[in-house]
């Protein structure tokens, strides 16, 4: 059974419980100063009301309440210095372990969420727990316990007013529990906008290029107008719900105590009740009235803490389907010679389960060997490469290096195997040294990633020269600060070629035994995609290769070809062997893009 969201938070507190309890305890002490200032108060009063009141007795009585006073303020600081740490480390633990979680969810958990949700729940719903930890969660104790300390002194001040502000406490606690669950209603519904505004915000951010060639900025602004007005809309109703709690708890204490004061003149009158015990009274109440007008918000606080943890929870408990398992082979990424092999490999989306991509796919990449992977768009050539680092898992069948199943291998080391340089190149911001050599830390002999003095030596500056002059990105050197030059978000700074080119140095950079080029040159002009074919051919020496092709400029790197139709090897051999033999071939070859356009997937 699911644990409450505010009981799974205890369970992360557990490092910090002690200090957050004594915390717990100081705030509360702290009040509990504040109501001994009455009680000294009705001392007070009644010595001055004697015809015997002494100076000294004044004195002794005010210096009482100064001293009380100064251990009030100073406990609250005792408070906050105990609680402020604490609920800063809780809230960098879980950051770390949301974003910890994310990079190990497999792709399918990523094609299904916005990356606004996500970021939403790392940021924002991870700052309100935080506020909660250090202070929502200490007041709302501490506001429950000054309450029963605070009755219990007006009983002794008089039970008959006590008992008439008590009255007005009873419908303000039903009213608070339908409070509560009404704000974490509307704090879900208004976490979710939020995430829903972040996402079209980046996706604007992204995309301003598309919105400005089009002329679609309007569009863009009224779409996030409409996300915008709801978030205001949510915020309003939230604020209206807390604004109409808080005119209900003040008015209904002070509504009490205005009975209260008419009947304590008259207890007084009549000689039931001295001055003294009726200011205890009302100066315990006008304390109480802190508590009490604070009381609706921490418990808001509350309901929306816990619609937070429930949205960070919702992603945290989210099944790892790729993971390395608990036994694996004995599989060196340094050693391996590099052999592929599908074996009757199948394939379907997580989203879309009844349609198959890939069918019973039988292919065998010899150690060393350039494969080219040739089909219409949308026969699952792209798919079928990330098959091979656990992108994805198979449906069906099997994917083998070295004779290993993939799935029998150590995450780690089957990701150190293999090196993809997808044809959408993702960049990021950073150095362009930063983005090429991200994957090269197993090339320079490190098994951590690297830092930046890894990325200066002598070693890392070889093999970043390498890299660049094989995938002709000569043009980094040519930048502002040469290969040191920041490259923005996405590398969007850059050319659409340069860019690919950067991101196929990156893969060359890793010196894997596996590497997957998902037409890897296709942004590159013919003179520009000849050089990097001739220099590819060298590096790729010795190295197991498979590659996504639609040009027969990138096919001439294939030692062989595979023929892909309808999600299945309908064909294996060497370019002549295929145009001689397969007419589907030689219409890819003589018109990619018309083949491609002939297709009606959605997935390569």
């Amino acid at each position: 059974m699911q644990q409450r969201p505010l009981r799974r938070l205890w369970g992360l507190m557990k490092p910090y419980r002690l200090r957050l309890i004594f915390g717990v305890v100081v705030s509360i002490l702290s009040w509990v100063a504040a109501l001994a200032m009455p009680q000294v108060l009705s001392y007070l009063v009644n010595e001055v009301f004697t015809v015997n009141a002494a100076a000294t007795v004044v004195l002794m009585a005010a210096l009482v309440v100064v001293g009380l006073a100064l251990i009030e303020s100073g406990l609250l600081f005792v408070r906050r210095m105990l609680s402020v740490d604490p609920s800063a480390r809780i809230e960098y633990g879980m950051r770390t372990r949301l974003f910890g979680h994310l990079q190990r969810l497999p792709l399918a958990f990523h094609d299904r969420w916005e990356s606004g949700q996500l970021l939403s729940r790392a940021m924002t719903d991870l700052g309100e727990i935080r506020r909660f930890v250090a202070f929502g969660g200490i007041m709302l104790i501490t506001d429950m316990f000054t309450l029963t300390i605070g009755m219990v002194l007006m009983v002794r001040s008089h039970w008959l007013l006590a008992t008439i502000y008590f009255a007005a406490a009873l419908p303000i606690m039903f009213y608070t529990a339908w409070f509560a669950g009404k704000y974490r209603q509307l704090s879900r519904q208004g976490q979710d906008a939020s995430g829903d505004l972040a996402t079209n915000v980046e996706q604007s951010v992204h995309g301003i290029r598309v919105l400005k060639a089009f002329g679609r900025g309007d569009y863009a602004l009224g779409r996030y107008e409409r996300h915008a007005d709801r978030v205001r809309a949510i915020g309003v109703r939230q604020t209206d719900l807390i604004a109409n709690f808080d005119a209900v708890v003040r008015m209904l204490p002070e509504v009490a105590l205005g009975t209260a004061l008419l009947l304590g003149l008259h207890l007084i009158a009549n000689g039931d009740m001295n001055v003294g015990e009726l200011s205890a009274f009302f100066a315990t109440a006008m304390i109480l009235n802190g508590p009490v007008t604070m009381i609706g918000q921490m418990f808001g606080a509350a309901a929306s803490t816990a619609s937070a943890l429930q949205r960070h929870f919702e992603v945290i408990d989210a099944p790892r389907t790729i993971t390395s398992p608990e036994h694996p082979d004995e599989f060196a990424a340094t050693s391996a010679r590099g052999e592929l092999e599908l074996r009757g490999v199948s394939f379907a989306y997580p989203d879309r389960p009844d349609d198959t991509l890939l069918h019973e796919v039988q292919l065998t990449v010899r150690p060393g060997e350039t494969m080219a992977l040739v089909g219409i768009t949308g026969s699952g050539k792209s798919t079928l490469l990330q098959l091979v680092p656990r992108l994805y898992d198979v449906t069906a069948g099997a994917v083998l290096i070295d004779g290993h199943d993939v799935r029998d291998l150590d995450l780690a080391e089957l990701r150190a195997t293999t090196a993809v340089a997808f044809e959408q190149a993702t960049l990021f911001s950073g150095s362009v040294r930063e983005n090429v050599l991200l994957g090269a830390d197993r090339a320079l002999g490190f098994d951590r990633p690297l830092d930046d003095a890894d990325r200066n030596t002598a070693a890392a500056n070889e093999l970043l020269d390498l890299a660049l002059e094989t995938a002709d990105a000569g043009f980094a050197y040519e930048l502002p600060d040469g290969v040191d030059t920041r490259i923005g978000e996405q590398g969007l700074s850059l050319s659409g070629g340069q860019r690919q080119r950067i991101a196929l140095a990156r893969a060359i950079a890793a010196k894997p035994r596996l590497l997957l080029l998902d037409d890897p040159l296709s942004a590159l002009d013919t003179a520009t995609e000849e050089r990097v074919t001739a220099r590819l051919r060298e590096v790729l020496r010795g190295t197991t290769t498979l590659v996504v092709a639609h040009r027969s400029s990138t096919v001439a790197l294939a030692d062989r070809v595979a023929l892909l139709e309808n999600g299945r090897v309908t064909a294996v051999g060497t370019h002549n062997e295929l145009m001689a033999t397969r007419p589907e071939y030689r219409a890819i070859m003589a018109d990619p893009a018309a083949s491609a356009a002939a297709s009606g997937g959605d997935h390569e």
